[in-house]
């Protein structure tokens, strides 16, 4: 299904930001995920963002890889420029627009089959590589476009929507980014706005690599064995005129994560209770053995942790420091500098040799 333009009505008494910008004018076209769905929440919280930090549209580059969470990057900013890549493949794209023009502020919009999956390896070297941009997981721990198969993300006992149970451990990301040295990771939950717009805005911020995973739940797939109203039981017992299938109309689950080291319960459309933990006041963000134990007890207690879990506040090592790449976007140096002739580039050879 295609995108439908919004039109591009505003009320003249919206607020605008230091651009003389309303939020309007950093939204996309209109959304075709399932009603309710947990992605565009994000979407809204990607377009708070953006606007409450006067970032110009123009100036953004949007990349994605395959899969409902991929489609996010068409909702917002539609003045920015953009790039949909196959299946898995966004972060090695990003990385070298990054290296071509890194005047430009990155974001990429993944999901969990796209990034845990077939995109593992390229999340990897791009962590490793401390690439300058934003990365977002919309993490549902299915595989939306393909009826909800499981994810690597899907928790142990987890059912399908034709009622398997997943006997598989999941990757967590974040336990992942930890572990690969990550400078910038954090956890949040689609539903709670509050929590979720300061951190995107302090990845977005980042001098390097930010991770940000997102549990976001699917309206579609929570249909159970047994039940008369399954599609399962539908399709066995119905002769279907032509092929097609039903997304119920749900609301979106909204929730606030309450005080510091507390934890919130939130019920999911399928009656499963995720219970959302934030680290205590004294927390430290920026020891990263104390982030992993804390995500890891988490996860041992049936939590998930959230917040801004690990930070590293030095920031010198990202990628174009590392590799002493020019400040200057590739399309603005002249034919000169880019092509300096065979005696430059005999004598860069002499380097490795």
């Amino acid at each position: 299904m295609t995108s439908i333009a919004k039109p591009p009505v505003k009320h003249p008494s919206l607020q605008k930001n230091a651009l003389g910008l309303t939020k309007r004018d950093y939204e996309g076209a209109m959304s075709t995920l399932c009603a309710g769905c947990g992605h565009d929440s994000v979407t809204a919280a990607l377009i708070t963002a953006f606007w409450e930090l006067d970032v110009p549209p123009h100036r953004a580059a949007k990349m994605s890889g395959i899969g409902c969470s991929s489609k996010t990057t068409a909702y917002f900013m539609k003045q920015s420029h953009g790039f949909n890549s196959v299946h898995g493949r966004m972060p090695s794209l990003t990385s070298g627009a990054n290296a071509a023009n890194r005047e430009l502020m990155y974001i990429g919009i993944s999901g969990d089959g796209d990034s845990l999956s077939i995109g593992l390896g390229q999340l990897c070297h791009a962590i490793r590589r401390n690439v300058q941009m934003l990365y977002v997981i919309e993490n549902n721990g299915v595989y939306g476009l393909t009826k909800g198969q499981f994810s690597a993300s899907a928790d142990v006992g987890s059912t399908s929507k034709r009622g398997e149970a997943n006997q598989q451990a999941p990757i967590d990301p974040v336990l992942l980014a930890l572990t690969l040295g990550a400078t910038f990771v954090a956890r949040s939950f689609s539903g709670d706005k509050t929590q979720l717009v300061p951190i995107l805005k302090a990845g977005l911020r980042h001098n390097g690599f930010a991770l940000i995973d997102i549990i976001s739940p699917c309206v579609s797939f929570n249909d159970h064995e047994g039940s008369t109203k399954s599609y399962k039981f539908t399709r066995e017992h119905e002769v279907e005129v032509a092929p097609i299938d039903f997304v119920p109309l749900r609301k979106e689950i909204a929730s606030e994560s309450g005080a510091a080291g507390g934890l919130t319960s939130v019920t999911m459309h399928d009656g499963s209770i995720v219970r959302f933990r934030q680290p205590n006041s004294d927390y430290n963000a920026t020891n990263r053995s104390n982030a992993y134990t804390h995500v890891k007890g988490c996860i041992d207690k049936g939590e998930v942790a959230t917040g801004l879990l690990y930070l590293d506040e030095g920031g010198t090592t990202e990628m174009h420091t590392m590799n002493r790449t020019v400040k200057t976007p590739l399309v603005d140096l002249p034919f000169s500098e880019l092509c300096p002739g065979s005696k430059a580039l005999e004598e860069l050879m002499a380097e490795y040799r």
